[in-house]
């Protein structure tokens, strides 16, 4: 029997690990109630292509070989049927370079403010860690379509996190364990927003506030050490 070529060998190693971790991402954000039943998806850059999860499964039926290989054309390479939602992940990483992965939540609080079509104010510094003074949310479009993907890549726009109205959020990554962080950390916001609501409307941080946050950012964490 002829070996496969080590490079070929190689690149089916990092897919079988992507797929891996694409379906304990998928199993970690129902465990943290911010997925529940089908909902939300999961995208991730490979080479020259891209992996999705597939339509219609429950996060308990995933396996990795059920998970959608496609190109950036939109064809599918390996699987049987993508999320509906598969164009808006073929176009944030085509539009994003620095991305390597998208999650797509139904969560309760972020969920409730885009049936609002709210966008988050300024009224926490950490709305910065989404890479800006803002987390915008569309206007509604119909899951599925390239009018949902071209709003959700303007509401992305120097932005690592955004509300899809009426809808759920989309949030990206480096890779899968960074855009997972990110979706946590905006449910997190949104629940502390639609909290603060419940007395009134809460006082917002100013422009320049919010600029000496984000430059703070810069070498937030692990970043800025030697």
């Amino acid at each position: 029997m002829a070996q496969q070529p080590p490079a070929r060998s190689a690149r089916a190693s990092v897919e079988q690990t992507l797929r891996l971790e694409m379906v304990a991402a998928a199993r970690k954000l129902v465990s943290l109630n911010l997925n529940r039943g089908t909902s939300g998806n999961i995208g991730v850059r490979h080479s020259s292509f891209f992996l999705v999860t597939p339509s219609g499964v429950a996060t308990e039926d995933l396996s990795p070989a059920a998970m959608v290989a496609m190109d950036f054309s939109g064809a599918t390479l390996a699987g049987a049927r993508p999320s509906s939602e598969w164009r808006f992940h073929r176009d944030i990483l085509l539009a994003r370079a620095e991305i390597g992965a998208v999650v797509h939540t139904h969560s309760r609080y972020a969920t409730a403010l885009a049936c609002m079509q709210r966008e988050i104010p300024a009224f926490h510094y950490m709305i910065a860690v989404a890479g800006g003074d803002t987390l915008r949310c569309t206007p509604y479009a119909l899951f599925g379509t390239q009018e949902l993907s071209d709003l959700a890549l303007r509401a992305l726009q120097e932005r690592k996190a955004c509300l899809l109205g009426n809808h759920g959020l989309i949030a990206l990554g480096r890779d899968l364990t960074e855009a997972v962080a990110m979706a946590v950390e905006v449910e997190s916001l949104c629940e502390q927003y639609w909290s603060a609501l419940q007395l009134g409307e809460p006082k917002l941080l100013s422009g320049s506030q919010m600029q000496a946050v984000l430059e703070k950012f810069k070498d937030y964490g692990q970043r800025g050490r030697d």
